[in-house]
């Protein structure tokens, strides 16, 4: 059985935990690293996107992995792109957000999963989303997500923050705060006041959404929804900063 584990690259810890994953579940474990422009809204993210080949190629093995694999653009794209579309539910929330990023989310995994052939491919639940598109793609591969890695102080591990300035990284924790002091509130409305409360203590924040979801299909919770999940996106210091967290016991 072969494992994949799709990265833009910029390892880190969160990597790592879901190349651990995959080497627990096989002997061959490949790790793609693809700075993929279509799921980019410009030029400048794109530029702006820190990249360590030497760091991952150390960090990857170290971690499990067996092969790891750098296309070019050419391998991934030969001649004219088809984007396919990420349906309904990449066109909400974060997908309203960055539009088209979600189109190239899939397209990019469609075409990985075509060339690599795994039967497993292995997904971090902080861009639980993406997760969720990825899942509705109905591949006869397997899709696992492994819970967020996070900083000591509830921080979410993501390859964007390090652009984060000192006091941009302390304000940060504000979105784990406002989740965490929500997650066993006893109705929705009052985790959603909880978090909403908690982000305004925080002016560094400028939030985009901050909404609870039903994992399924991300429409609004209720008390009755069976899984629930908050879900906040905004910008610190310029950086977008994104996470979740499942609410109840």
């Amino acid at each position: 059985m072969s494992v994949l584990v799709p990265t833009m690259g910029a390892l880190h810890k969160g990597h790592q935990a879901l190349i651990k994953r995959a080497r627990s579940m096989s002997k061959e474990v490949v790790v793609s690293i693809f700075v993929n422009p279509l799921q980019f809204e410009n030029e400048e993210d794109i530029v702006k996107y820190p990249r360590s080949p030497e760091r991952d190629i150390q960090l990857a093995t170290l971690a499990g992995a067996t092969e790891i694999w750098m296309p070019d653009y050419e391998e991934i794209y030969p001649g004219e792109i088809t984007k396919l579309h990420a349906g309904p539910l990449g066109d909400i929330y974060e997908g309203a957000s960055r539009p088209g990023h979600f189109d190239g989310v899939v397209t990019v995994v469609s075409r990985l999963f075509e060339i690599v052939k795994p039967d497993t491919a292995i997904f971090g639940e902080k861009d639980f989303q993406q997760l969720q598109i990825i899942r509705a793609l109905k591949k006869s591969v397997e899709i696992i997500g492994v819970p967020t890695v996070r900083e000591f102080d509830g921080l979410a591990l993501s390859s964007r923050n390090v652009r984060l300035t000192p006091e941009g990284r302390i304000s940060a924790n504000v979105i784990y705060r406002a989740m965490a002091a929500a997650r066993l509130a006893p109705t929705v409305a009052i985790a959603q006041e909880i978090i909403s409360t908690t982000i305004a203590t925080d002016s560094s924040f400028k939030c985009d959404y901050a909404v609870i979801v039903d994992e399924d299909d991300f429409t609004e919770a209720t008390d009755m929804t069976k899984h629930k999940r908050a879900i906040i996106a905004g910008w610190i210091d310029g950086v977008r900063l994104i996470d979740n967290m499942r609410m109840g016991a």
